[in-house]
């Protein structure tokens, strides 16, 4: 196996394993520490697991073929704790029936899961036995109970719908258009979309807003001339915001420590990580570079100090434990977005992502002295 691929396996495994670990036995509830934020405490599981199966899905699509015989078997092992976890969470007698309706958090983590869905029609939605489709099916139903906020939360409503028409399920599309139409009015220009008409400064461009934009409109295209329409000028949009991101990493790995749920970690680099996976990446943007660029912020977060309890389970902070840094509406789950970093797991070890040489990135060879190009806005 790549060096630099297991590396990343072996993070990922370490960050969602301890989640699917429990809730495949039942025990997620029992298990999930609550040292901070103890009042969230009924929407942290649901967090825990939607956001795990984020990052973790398209690993667990890419085909098994491509890949060698150890990561092959590694692969399964995880799809058949994946599916387990699944049923677990959504089976109305498990122990770790999961909170889809009560309070508003949990419109949020349903919209996690459901993208998952998407992330992995074939090893997710298409393995599901008949009754565990339909539990799930009826848990994202329930989220529609809790409207959702002017802001980003719009495309949680719609990442729902999403994940029941992956699921084969009646979706209502109203509420995939008025997701869309609200955040084209929203575009503040150069890649960036406001959370609501005023523009923030924090990753939610690249947490929520552009990740679930981008495959909802692949998802709706063939089912509304509307939504295709959109499609070109919303991918274009996403591939200019990842060029931003990959210029934010800074020579070292670091990156700009900013707004709201930055104990996300290095989930704020969803939007590149998934434009990599989709090769969307700008053409001013070598893949093998993105790949050594978000190598270099896994470790610059992870070699410092632990973000890790004894138990294996996430602390909050950006870098080992930080409790200051965690918002009122971040509990131990919350935690687990880290996992959107992983999505180029989802590419083949022969695609150029992974078997390209080291290469630096833009900060980098800048900052040697190296050539590189001029950035430019977009309109």
């Amino acid at each position: 196996m790549n060096t630099c691929r297991k590396e990343w396996i072996d993070v990922l495994i370490r960050i969602v394993g301890p989640v699917l670990d429990a809730l495949e036995k039942g025990e997620l509830r029992e298990r999930l520490p609550l040292a901070f934020h103890r009042d969230r405490a009924s929407y942290a599981p649901l967090e825990a697991f939607g956001r795990s199966m984020l990052g973790l899905a398209p690993w667990l699509e890419a085909d098994a073929a491509g890949l060698d015989e150890e990561e092959r078997q590694l692969q399964g092992i995880y799809r058949g704790k994946a599916l387990r976890a699944i049923a677990m969470a959504v089976d109305p007698a498990s122990p770790d029936c999961m909170n889809f309706c009560d309070g508003d958090q949990p419109l949020v983590d349903a919209a996690f899961l459901a993208h998952a869905i998407v992330r992995a029609p074939s090893a997710l939605a298409g393995s599901l036995p008949a009754d565990v489709r339909g539990h799930l099916a009826d848990a994202l139903l329930r989220s529609r109970r809790i409207p959702a906020y002017n802001c980003n939360w719009i495309l949680f409503s719609a990442m729902v719908e999403a994940g029941l028409h992956v699921l084969g399920k009646p979706y209502d599309i109203m509420r995939v258009l008025s997701a869309l139409r609200a955040m084209q009015s929203w575009y503040v220009g150069d890649g960036a979309y406001g959370d609501g008409e005023l523009f923030h400064w924090d990753y939610y461009n690249s947490f929520v807003i552009q990740p679930m934009l981008v495959d909802l409109v692949d998802v709706f295209a063939p089912e509304s001339r509307e939504i295709a329409a959109l499609r070109p000028a919303v991918t274009a949009r996403a591939a200019r915001y990842a060029a931003v991101l990959e210029r934010l990493i800074g020579p070292d790995g670091s990156y700009p420590i900013l707004g709201r749920s930055i104990c996300y970690r290095f989930g704020a680099f969803q939007l590149l990580a998934q434009a990599a996976l989709q090769h969307r990446l700008g053409e001013e943007l070598s893949p093998a570079a993105v790949r050594c660029a978000l190598t270099a912020v896994i470790h610059r977060v992870m070699d410092t100090a632990p973000m890790f309890d004894a138990q294996g389970w996430l602390l909050p902070g950006v870098v080992g434990s930080q409790p200051e840094l965690a918002e009122g509406y971040i509990s131990v789950g919350s935690l687990y977005l880290c996992s959107a970093v992983f999505l180029p797991l989802g590419l083949s070890p022969q695609d150029p992502f992974w078997s390209g040489a080291q290469e630096d990135w833009s900060s980098r060879r800048v900052w040697s002295g190296a050539h590189s190009r001029i950035d430019h806005a977009q309109d």
